[in-house]
């Protein structure tokens, strides 16, 4: 096999996977788990029902309904909703082989994401563009790939990359196709490569791949030799999308001191502005994207939970929203994606939710699990049962159970 990045990124792939890879991937399954529970009756989840009669496949249009899936900043790509339902997609996995192929995927998204550079995520879908790239490995490691299987199904997968982000102009479920169509690809992918497919080796840097295509100019391939990039992504518990947290963290920090009074005049990073510049949400999808609705949910005296991005909420606090102003500050611009900054009348909070020194505890992700379950109808059975599976037991089949369960 040829010195190219690719092959130098799946050496590091096939690497054993250790303990607390192990564990760490385990959070992440609770917290996919969690998203699915509370998107239970939303359309994508019916569209996911409508498309398979297979759980993981209908997981795929559920497990990022609610944008409150993990991500990796570095990579501004959230991995979870491709690796899960690829890792599920095996009836005859243990979970240790489910675990160990989450963190592999994990692993090649994050790791190709960190190249792509401001234009391409100004244009792309980086979940999108990366995610066949995760699938194909997930998948491969589900049927025990040698580095060079590897190396040639993410090539055929990177070969397919795309997914344009005119999507966020419309109130449509392109995101959801986005994921299914790149857990299809990857695992397609891989399964050619089983029968014998070969696929470029040079994909990523090649005088006509993936960086000649998708950027201008990309960051260095960072392989991770003593750690695993699963590590550095990072759950949500803030029931609002992630460029927002930093605006919610000032928010916040400003009514514990009482000092939250409108007019309101929000500073924050470009990214955020380019997805949440949202004064009049049209649904509750826009309205936890908007950063003028999360400042008028906290100015109002709410908790930030489900209930105030609801369209009833949308309508109430529309005058609170009137008085939001949103700018872009340059600085925070220039330190994104190593950290999201807001800076609310003048305050900015030293450190946000999201940030990788503040990540979400197993506390924190088992209270989202319950919190979603009952906003998805089911009983706090259930949120338990997912907890055990997720977090303790080594029971893949109940797990399968529970994805055809919740999403028939």
């Amino acid at each position: 096999m040829s010195d190219t990045l690719l092959s130098k990124l799946v050496r590091t792939i096939a690497r054993p996977v250790g303990k607390s890879e192990r564990h760490r991937a385990r959070l992440h399954l609770l917290d996919w788990l969690a998203c699915i529970a509370g998107a239970r009756g939303q359309e994508a989840a019916e569209l996911g029902s409508a498309v398979s009669t297979r759980g993981w496949e209908r997981a795929t249009y559920s497990g990022n309904a609610l944008g409150m899936e993990d991500a990796d900043r570095s990579a501004t790509l959230h991995p979870g909703p491709v690796i899960w339902p690829t890792a599920m997609s095996m009836p005859s996995a243990d979970m240790d082989m489910r675990l160990d192929a989450a963190v592999r995927g994990y692993e090649a998204m994050i790791a190709i994401g960190s190249t792509l550079d401001e234009r391409h995520n100004s244009l792309w879908d980086a979940t999108a563009t990366t995610g066949g790239f995760g699938a194909a490995t997930t998948f491969g490691s589900l049927i025990g790939f040698a580095p060079v299987e590897y190396a040639n199904a993410l090539g055929n997968a990177g070969s397919v990359a795309g997914g344009l982000m005119h999507m966020q102009h419309g109130d449509v479920l392109t995101g959801q196709w986005h994921i299914f169509h790149a857990v299809r690809t990857g695992r397609d992918a891989a399964l050619h490569v089983h029968y014998g497919a070969t696929g470029p080796q040079a994909i990523l840097e090649g005088e006509q791949g993936l960086f000649a295509a998708f950027g201008q100019a990309p960051e260095a391939l960072c392989f991770e030799s003593d750690s695993w990039h699963i590590h550095n992504a990072r759950c949500q518990f803030r029931f609002a999308q992630l460029h927002t947290h930093a605006a919610i963290e000032a928010a916040l920090g400003l009514h514990a001191e009482g000092k939250l009074e409108g007019p309101y005049h929000l500073e924050t990073f470009g990214r955020a502005l380019r997805l949440g510049d949202i004064p009049s949400p049209a649904n509750a999808r826009e309205a936890r994207a908007s950063l003028q609705h999360v400042i008028a949910v906290i100015a109002d005296g709410r908790s930030v939970e489900l209930r105030d991005f609801t369209m009833d909420a949308v309508q109430e606090l529309a005058d609170l929203r009137a008085q939001v102003s949103v700018r872009e500050d340059l600085e925070m611009t220039a330190r994104f994606p190593a950290r999201s900054g807001a800076r609310l009348n003048g305050f900015e909070p030293a450190e946000t939710s999201d940030d990788r020194t503040n990540p979400v505890s197993e506390k924190e992700l088992i209270e989202k699990m319950h919190t979603l379950a009952k906003w998805g109808g089911l009983p706090d059975s259930e949120a338990h049962k997912a907890v055990s599976l997720a977090l303790h037991e080594h029971d893949a089949n109940a797990l399968d159970t529970l994805l055809e369960d919740w999403t028939r």
